[in-house]
């Protein structure tokens, strides 16, 4: 018996979906690293794309993209040990308003 968990790396392999699970886990994890660093900014962020050597997220106010930058010495290495994560050296915020 094993985990579905387990199992759907193998089948999103077998379906060429390898790259749209990466991009989920990368969004998820953005999600809890905002909510656990900072709090006031959860549901303000998400996680656009990953571009070596750039990670790039939205904020929905040039307030929240500032609290990003401010912290991106503390966002960046715990997106690096998230599952999905890479280590990337540069944070770049786009502020698009949530509708």
């Amino acid at each position: 018996m094993r985990r579905l968990g387990d199992l759907l790396p193998e089948l999103a392999g077998q379906l060429g979906l390898e790259e749209e699970l990466q991009h989920s886990r990368r969004i998820t994890s953005w999600r809890l690293i905002i909510a656990e660093h900072v709090p006031a900014a959860a549901g303000s962020s998400t996680l656009l794309a990953v571009q070596p050597p750039a990670l790039i997220v939205t904020a929905s106010s040039a307030m929240v993209a500032q609290e990003l930058r401010l912290r991106s010495a503390e966002l960046l290495p715990a997106f690096a040990r998230a599952p999905g994560g890479s280590r990337l050296l540069e944070l770049r915020v786009v502020i698009r308003r949530v509708d």
